[in-house]
């Protein structure tokens, strides 16, 4: 063995016994309830604590009665506009609205013809990426992962800046509306490095239109023909449009918030941001669902037969099968209960999608499974918690129906939610004015010092 091989081992030998050391865990649940502390920044009935105010997002998905957690139908607004209302009104004048919901969430209203116009120029005019960044930065350090290559290319987007430590909100916003632009150049070119160096495919670098929509350019740079349909820009569209913003409590959202409060520069917040979004637990989630569907899809022989979906739904929840985490992907929310309206608008698209491309039967085994799961969950993990289908439980399906590879279903996220990222980020430096630092109390016992000698 050589000395390289030997060291390697003897490191891999000393790590492994302090991990299993350091697993075990002394802050059990019990030493959280004795000292009040609030896990995950929950309140003991499930509700967040409340840390801040925003007037960007709200997500509503019950109300608390006589201190009694009440379930009702989910509403999420953007600067107090309801989503299904913004929704139908750019898709009922056949334009594209993601533009105008950045807009709308940056700005705090909806724009006018000509201010939409005069924005839409800008973020056009800043969709290339600057000189050598793609050759420097993506294509000679490519990763396997687009998200960790999303947050390097946010990091190396400092260097680029003539002007990176200024913390006026001028100066703020023109960086924001810079990566809200860029972000789809720098998914796309990541995908594509990921897809030549790793899978061994053809490399295509196409270069983004400035007259188009964010939801065209990126089905343009992400396909070796550049071609897509006026449907397929739509639908990706509607998504981007869901995703832009789901109140300051969100963990991605609420990363930024903490990040900047320490008066950093923008980059790196929204870096922490990406990292926050790429945990399976938040933005990863509709990975977990599109692999959880391909499990049951490849155990399940019959779609149709609801005993056979139930059984091996009661197998997933009893740990016996699939991760043994005893959990369906996409069922429940932590605020939502009856319903998530991103979610109810998502399934009408994705039956659209269905019927046009003849995945019927896939379809109805997503919906057999979302009526399905409530009861069981009930039943098997004896819990009356309200469980709802959430955007995560769709857009798998949504993506895929459009041939959009699972390495991009959450860099996708990330292209959109940059926006309330971005809203979130000005609205901490303008309002905040004050660190974030919170408490943890230290309930290891007094200890003396040991002289080597003695250990």
């Amino acid at each position: 063995m050589s000395k390289r091989a030997e060291r390697s081992k003897r490191a891999e030998k000393f790590i492994q016994e302090y991990s299993d050391w350091l697993s075990k865990g002394n802050i059990t649940p019990e030493l959280c309830n004795r000292y009040n502390v609030k896990r995950g920044l929950r309140n003991q009935d499930g509700t967040g604590v409340l840390v801040g105010l925003t007037e960007i997002g709200s997500v509503h998905g019950y109300i608390v009665d006589e201190g009694e957690k009440i379930p009702v139908r989910g509403d999420l607004r953007y600067r107090g506009i309801g989503i299904k209302d913004l929704v139908a009104g750019f898709q009922s004048e056949k334009r594209f609205g993601f533009e105008e919901t950045t807009y709308l969430l940056l700005f705090g209203y909806l724009p006018n013809q000509e201010q939409l116009e005069e924005f839409n120029e800008i973020l056009g005019s800043f969709r290339k990426l600057p000189p050598h960044f793609t050759e420097d930065s993506i294509l000679k350090n490519p990763s396997n992962n687009i998200m960790n290559k999303l947050a390097r290319s946010v990091l190396v987007t400092y260097s680029y800046d003539d002007n990176p430590e200024d913390m006026s909100v001028p100066n703020n916003l023109r960086q924001c509306v810079e990566l809200i632009a860029r972000f789809p150049t720098m998914v796309a070119y990541g995908y594509q490095a990921k897809h030549h160096y790793y899978d061994g495919k053809s490399l295509f670098i196409h270069t983004p239109l400035p007259n188009l929509s964010t939801a065209e350019n990126f089905l343009l740079m992400i396909r070796p023909d550049k071609k897509y349909t006026q449907q397929e820009a739509e639908i990706l569209d509607l998504m981007l449009v869901l995703h832009a913003e789901h109140g300051g409590g969100n963990n991605s959202a609420f990363t930024t918030h903490v990040v900047s409060s320490s008066g950093t520069d923008v980059y790196s917040a929204i870096c922490a941001a990406v990292g926050s979004l790429k945990g399976p637990l938040h933005g990863g989630a509709n990975i977990k669902v599109h692999i959880m569907m391909d499990d049951i899809k490849q155990n399940v022989k019959d779609w149709t037969n609801e005993e056979e979906v139930k059984d091996y739904l009661t197998k997933i929840l009893k740990k016996e099968t699939f991760d043994g985490k005893g959990l369906i992907y996409g069922m429940g929310h932590a605020v939502y209960t009856l319903s998530d309206p991103r979610a109810e608008l998502l399934k009408e698209k994705a039956r659209e999608l269905a019927e046009a491309a003849g995945k019927q039967n896939e379809f109805n085994l997503y919906t057999v499974i979302e009526r399905l799961t409530p009861q069981l969950f009930k039943e098997i993990k004896n819990n009356d918690k309200p469980l709802c289908a959430n955007v995560d439980f769709y857009s798998g399906f949504v993506y895929s129906t459009l041939g959009i590879s699972p390495d991009l279903y959450t860099p996708i996220f990330a292209v959109s939610r940059i926006t309330g990222w971005c809203a979130h980020r000005v609205e901490e430096i303008v309002n905040g004015k004050r660190i974030m630092r919170p408490a943890y109390k230290n309930v290891s016992k007094a200890a003396s010092y040991i002289p080597m000698s003695d250990r």
